[in-house]
């Protein structure tokens, strides 16, 4: 990374009061960026957002993303220069639920993204942030490469898919290279960290349950994820939007920022080590009574990233544990924690170098 290029960036964020907009906020922030943020009031309570105090750095305008005429206005009067959209729809469970509003979020919450930044002539990089599960997934051994068909078997994963394919169709429509504005997608794993309450996720649902002084509950102990990190994927994000802004029309390309092969761990073993690392906590098995399908196993394939971004993971995924742990133990005793997440931050960057 090269800190001086956000100093003074005027950067607009989608999605920026959940989980990763948040800390993306927060390290943008710390980088001296100016930042506009677009998105809902924070989902839960607690959350990151207000936790760290993220709004104190940045201009945060409360809106819906399938608000076209709000977004654009919201975009508009910010000017930026680099465009981040992160809002979504992001449970796969709740897509089950709520089909609709998943794919009136996912899909046409983009084009309304993509819309809102031709009509504004100040912006230079976009970078839309999709999912691993956009992928068909075949519940094969090997990664998946930026190069392989899109699907998804629920909603949610589907409409990170069709996301995907609404960003390709506007890259060769309307961002060619002759307006020089470069447009990008972001394939993240299963993002970790501190200061995420979502509903069904891993460590939000063992922090609930353990401050509760009861033992978590645990559906599909053998499935396999791409474990990383938030810090891991928020850093690729940014090295790639720096990179766009030399050459818009090389790195205007779909994009991998998984884990280490290593770091692909079954649930059964991110929960035994998350426990040890808590103490005091039991957890048990029970069948998904739901019985809703979820992937089993999904592995990302991020050579690319590693060979033209150099770009690669910087911390152990018992290394990641810790510091979340840490994370919500503060956050518990009472700690500052905008304070605390700046300085885990700094660390992580500091890795970086």
């Amino acid at each position: 990374m090269t800190p001086e290029f956000w100093k003074g960036k005027r950067v607009f964020v989608t999605g920026h009061t959940g989980f990763k907009g948040s800390w993306l906020c927060l390290w943008l922030e710390s980088l001296g960026a100016e930042v506009t943020g677009y998105a809902l009031a924070p989902a839960t309570s607690p959350s990151l957002f207000d936790a760290a105090n993220v709004g104190d750095g940045m201009v945060s305008v409360i809106g819906d993303i399938r608000d076209r005429h709000g977004l654009t206005q919201a975009m508009q009067q910010a000017r930026p220069e680099v465009v981040i959209h992160m809002a979504a729809q992001a449970l796969v469970r709740y897509s089950y639920h709520h089909p609709v509003e998943t794919y009136e979020v996912n899909v046409m919450g983009t084009v309304n993204l993509l819309e809102a930044v031709r009509g504004c002539d100040s912006v230079k990089s976009v970078l839309v942030i999709t999912s691993d599960k956009c992928y068909e997934n075949r519940e094969r051994e090997a990664g998946y490469r930026e190069d392989e068909a899109m699907g998804g078997f629920d909603p949610y994963s589907n409409s990170k898919g069709c996301a995907e394919l609404v960003v390709s169709a506007y890259r060769q429509s309307f961002f060619d290279e002759g307006n020089n504005v470069g447009l990008a997608t972001a394939r993240a794993g299963n993002v970790i960290g501190g200061g995420d309450w979502s509903a069904d996720r891993l460590i939000p649902d063992m922090v609930r349950a353990f401050t509760a002084g009861e033992s978590v509950v645990i559906r599909n102990p053998g499935a396999v994820r791409p474990w990383q990190h938030v810090f891991e994927a928020l850093h690729g994000y940014l090295l790639l939007l720096e990179q766009m802004a030399v050459q818009p029309s090389v790195f205007s390309q779909p994009w991998n920022f998984g884990p280490a092969d290593a770091d692909a761990r079954d649930v059964a073993w991110i929960v035994g080590q998350f426990v040890h690392t808590w103490g005091n906590a039991e957890w048990r098995v029970e069948p998904d009574a739901a019985n809703l399908h979820e992937a089993h196993l999904l592995r990302l394939d991020c050579s690319k990233a590693r060979r033209e971004l150099n770009w690669e993971p910087k911390l152990q995924l018992e290394q990641a544990i810790a510091g979340i742990a840490e994370w919500y133990r503060s956050f518990y005793e009472g700690c500052d924690m905008r304070a605390l997440s700046l300085e885990q931050l700094s660390e992580f960057q500091g890795r970086t170098d």
